[in-house]
């Protein structure tokens, strides 16, 4: 008699003559396999208790390895949802994100920075498009970690003129590491591909991911 291997050249088993199939048919297949595989075993040399349980126990590997597929994208699609409605509630809130424009409303501007430690003077200065400094202030000692500054222009200074602002901090004759950051409004959100994209009042589309704090 004619024995029908299932026998696949990437491995042996059910398993690999599954191939590619997914799915809820997988259980339902193997068991047609299996089927047809012990009706068509050679008498003489039947298949042992050993080689089902192995047949079984990896077409219940690959089951998992759906089961558990299936389950992430369902979490990955509610993480979406979870997404969405946690950046609704960022509309009209300011965020902090790296870098030094400085954005005036209302006559005034608003930015933030990180100290790598503390300094006993810091000092902000506004720079115009030119890069030429409009305005200077001391902010006085701070301690290492983040601050966040408001700038209202002096007399003779207009503030639509303002474009960056720099951060000069030392401790004795010692410079300090600042990091500046930027302020602006979130308009609106979005969910794409990539996650939780915000839409800043001036500085346009922003990953959820580059937001360093909220205001």
């Amino acid at each position: 008699m004619t024995t029908t291997a299932i026998v696949g050249a990437g491995g042996s088993g059910a398993a690999a003559a599954l191939g590619g199939t997914s799915g809820a048919n997988t259980e339902d297949r193997f068991l047609k396999l299996l089927v047809a595989q012990m009706r068509n075993q050679d008498p003489l040399n039947p298949m042992d208790n050993a080689q089902v349980t192995s047949q079984m126990a990896q077409i219940q590997t690959v089951s998992g390895i759906v089961k558990l597929n299936t389950t992430v994208q369902g979490l990955n699609a509610q993480f979406a949802q979870l997404q969405a409605l946690s950046g609704a509630a960022l509309v009209g809130r300011d965020v902090l994100i790296e870098g030094n424009r400085l954005v005036a409303e209302g006559g005034s501007g608003h930015g933030g920075f990180e100290l790598a430690s503390p300094a006993d003077r810091v000092r902000l200065e506004v720079l115009d498009a030119s890069g030429r400094v409009i305005d200077a202030s001391e902010l006085g000692a701070m301690a290492s970690g983040r601050h966040s500054f408001d700038w209202s222009p002096p007399p003779g200074v207009d503030a639509a003129n303002a474009a960056r602002f720099r951060i000069a901090a030392t401790i004795g004759a010692t410079a300090v590491g600042a990091t500046t950051f930027a302020r602006d409004r979130v308009d609106a959100v979005s969910v794409g591909p990539t996650g939780l994209t915000l839409e800043l009042a001036h500085f346009g589309p922003l990953a959820y991911d580059q937001v360093k704090a909220f205001d």
